[in-house]
């Protein structure tokens, strides 16, 4: 029998291979052998241009994350009015200062693989920041506009024999976002060479209309170029079984249309994100033409005011972040092992969901959301026809919207993780009849490409969209923020529930903590810093409690999206008006990927499968001996004693007094003394369960690394995050460490970046040293082509090296 299994293993394994590989269709990336230089070129179009002396790079590319920070960059004189701002004052860092604006050329040259005059050749770009030409041969082939919309070209009558020479050229304007956007070819760049007659990019549409435990109808339709076809589509369990097959010559407007049943299938859930695969191949009469597949899930949605949303038949209500699509050091260079990453720190934490703010996600985002188990809010446009800046999407929202929605939804309608989309956020369109036409333009735009999931848009002028009928003809009326008006929204909206579609905005500094403890708006201290302890939040924005009230005591309130999971660069509320301060504070997790204390208080509500306890602040507080300190506790637990030195602190139990006492445990009186703080959390008799300790740390004498990989792949991109940290001589971290630290990477890798998660922090990513910013900060390595061992040092002044041997292999 395991042989049987074993060898169903490899034919599947063959099968999807041919994807890539087969005599049918061949799908190349262009990685490598690309040259760079930012600037205007004349004739740098042409295949004669000589590039010999700009920058050697690969692609996924961004050039503007190496560099350097800048003040003028981005300085701006605004009101921003969706932070409620009526006079205008100079911003900084409000899209990174970093230097992303100009005009940069991309050139690369490429033979066609297996080309021949009965085939179709088409470039697909999955991300152009922004407004590409593209130009093959020195002939211009194409543009588009929107710099995170994939889009692809037909080159076929632009090739030549042997070597073709593509350039790119991409323009950033300065006031054209509002967070920091990347440059450059960030994302990847494909040749797709496949038969005249054979299924059109992006023709494979699968839905699953029932999805239940006893039975699925699995839909497939199908779009080719051709006449006298047939298609047979085979689908594949998991371990690579055949489990159903159909076979039609029948197509209506060069669009077949497949069901197929399956009996007891497994439903795809955040819990359960098991993938089916689809073979599609297409037939004239016996000759093979092409072959596509496609990995995709059985499952059910629904949205109803009895219900709420439903997966699966289940209610259940969205545990969600909000990303932006930087990585941090690497800025919006997409990275699959960065990303998987980021979304196994959001699994820790329990969350479920996730939403592309405010643009749309990456292919390789929703192919790891469909594997570990996120449902996805797709998201398009942060501005429609009316301008937030003054370059922004509104100067293509006539010509493009349409294109871009189409290609947004046609290139990720089969992921199943994705269970709604959103058709834009905060738009200043929500003003006035005009908007309400919009959004319902936009709304059957989508309806009518995918017509299985709803459509929302986050909307902050809830009272206008009250008002003018915005909100009630959108099938999920989506809120950012606004807590005070959900009451009124759902009496006056006729869905009968409302969506969080981005809540909290709470600001914070992972390892600052800020005296007296005490809820403030939008505070400012002279290190341009916000205060762990968690009651910081912005002028339009509330604290985590708020949202966690609505989510449990309103059933018609449907779920959350935080804003936002991780720090990103740009939009440093509330040092907007502050230098240096160039990445934001909203997020649960820091620019480096290190968990902030608010990571845990979600964490103690949305990770119902492990133990929360978690205690801060840190214990090192040398010159506040005798002054109060409060000490926090997040936990799954309802109650906890809290010691120092031994001596009992009392026994707090969560309550209903306060929003924050709902769900914290404060001992708000505690005097501080050097030693050691321990929480002992209680069962509900009382009896201990667990404990915590944090102890006040000696100087500083050794580094600690821990990579959260020891592993990688010898392809020249996949990455090891390894954290750093200090410790004194017997092992007790130090949280207030600023060490200056230098590193180094020798044999089979490089060194990629560091980043600290300090916001104020201007240091490049990209130089071997940084300083520690509250005791900690993470190294990245990168594995070059060649199996071997990979050895990072990690240096300090005064401080025990640390070394670490990581191992690249090939793995695939």
């Amino acid at each position: 029998m395991r042989s049987i299994m074993v060898l169903r293993s490899i034919l599947f394994f063959l099968l999807s291979t041919l994807t890539l590989f087969g005599q049918t269709r061949t799908v190349t990336e262009l990685h490598r052998g690309w040259r760079f230089q930012k600037g205007n070129f004349k004739d740098a179009a042409l295949p004669s241009f000589d590039d010999s002396n700009w920058e050697e790079v690969t692609v996924p590319h961004d050039w503007a994350i190496y560099g350097p920070f800048d003040k003028e960059i981005d300085k701006q004189t605004v009101a921003i009015t969706q932070n409620g701002e009526q006079t205008a004052t100079e911003k900084t860092g409000r899209t990174g200062s970093l230097p992303f604006t100009g005009t940069g050329w991309y050139r690369t040259n490429f033979e066609v693989p297996e080309y021949s005059e009965d085939k179709k050749v088409l470039l697909l770009f999955e991300g152009a920041m922004s407004e590409p030409q593209v130009y093959l041969n020195g002939k211009k082939i194409g543009e588009w506009a929107y710099g995170y919309s994939y889009f692809y070209f037909d080159i076929t009558a632009f090739l030549k024999n042997g070597k073709n020479t593509l350039a790119v050229e991409l323009s950033n304007k300065e006031f054209s976002s509002r967070w920091y956007p990347g440059a450059g070819l960030y994302r990847n760049v494909s040749l797709i060479v496949k038969d005249k007659q054979s299924i059109d990019q992006w023709g494979t549409f699968i839905t699953t209309p029932i999805a239940t435990q006893e039975e699925a109808k699995i839909n497939i339709k199908t779009m080719v170029s051709g006449n006298n076809l047939k298609l047979i589509t085979t689908v594949f369990d998991k371990a690579g079984n055949q489990i159903t097959q159909d076979s039609t010559a029948v197509a209506y407007n060069n669009q077949f249309d497949q069901n197929l049943k399956v009996e007891k299938p497994n439903l795809w859930s955040p819990e359960n994100p098991y993938l089916y695969t689809a073979v599609s191949r297409l037939y004239s009469g016996n000759e093979l033409k092409d072959e596509v597949t496609t990995k995709f899930g059985i499952r059910s949605i629904s949205y109803s005011a009895e219900t709420g949303f439903q997966l699966n038949g289940e209610t259940r209500k969205f545990k969600g972040v909000c990303l932006h699509h930087d990585l941090g050091p690497l800025g919006t260079a997409v990275n699959k092992a960065a990303l998987r990453r980021q979304m196994k720190i959001l699994k820790d934490l329990g969350c479920d969901a996730i939403r592309s703010s405010h643009n749309m996600p990456s292919f390789e985002q929703l192919e790891l959301a469909d594997e570990m188990g996120f449902m996805f809010l797709a998201e398009s446009f942060d501005e429609w026809k009316k301008p937030k800046v003054e370059n922004g999407y509104n100067r293509f929202f006539d010509e493009y919207a349409e294109k871009d929605v189409v290609n947004l939804v046609r290139a990720t309608r089969n992921h199943p993780s994705i269970v709604m989309w959103s058709a834009g956020n905060e738009v200043p369109d929500q003003y006035g009849s005009a908007g309400v036409k919009r959004a319902r333009w936009l709304q059957d735009l989508f309806h009518r490409e995918d017509p299985t999931r709803p459509v929302t848009v986050g909307m902050d002028q809830v009272k206008n969209t009250m008002e003018s009928g915005f909100g009630a003809i959108l099938d999920i009326p989506g809120l950012n923020y606004r807590v005070h008006l959900y009451e009124d929204a759902y009496d006056k909206f006729p869905q009968g529930f409302i969506l969080g579609s981005e809540t909290a905005s709470t600001v914070s500094s992972r390892g600052i903590y800020k005296f007296p403890v005490e809820k403030a708006s939008m505070k400012q201290y002279p290190d341009f810093q916000s205060s762990s302890y968690d009651l910081e939040y912005c002028s339009w924005s509330n604290l985590p409690e708020d949202d966690f009230i609505l989510q449990d005591d309103k059933p018609w309130v449907i779920g959350e999206f935080v804003w936002t999971g991780f720090d990103y660069l740009g939009e440093p509320t509330p040092y907007d008006k502050s230098w240096p301060s160039r990445s934001s504070y909203f997020g649960m997790i820091d620019l480096a990927g290190i968990p902030k204390d608010r990571y845990y208080l979600y964490r103690s509500r949305w990770n119902t499968q492990q133990e929360t306890l978690h205690l801060l602040p840190h214990w090192n507080w040398e010159g506040r001996e005798g002054e109060k300190t409060p000490v926090f506790v997040y936990t799954s637990y309802d109650s906890a004693e809290l010691f120092i030195n031994g001596k009992s602190q009392g026994i707090q139990t969560k309550n209903d007094a306060t929003p924050q006492t709902r769900y914290r445990l404060m001992w708000n009186d505690v005097i501080y003394e050097p030693g050691t703080l321990k929480v002992v959390a209680l069962d509900a008799k009382g009896n201990p369960v667990a404990e915590k300790e944090v102890k006040t740390a000696g100087k500083p004498y050794a580094l600690k690394l821990n990579a959260d990989r020891t592993t990688l792949n010898a392809d020249g991109k996949d990455l090891s995050f390894v954290t750093v940290s200090v410790v004194d001589k017997v092992g007790n971290p130090c949280p207030t460490a600023t060490n200056q630290l230098k590193f180094k990477v020798t044999g089979n890798g490089s060194y990629r970046a560091a980043c600290n998660g300090d916001a104020t922090s201007l240091e490049l990513f990209h130089e071997p040293t940084m300083q520690l910013f509250s005791g900690k900060l993470v190294v990245l390595v990168q594995s070059d082509t060649k199996p071997g061992t990979i050895k990072l040092k990690v240096s300090g002044t005064n401080l025990k090296t640390a070394i670490l041997d990581l191992n690249s292999a090939s793995i695939n």
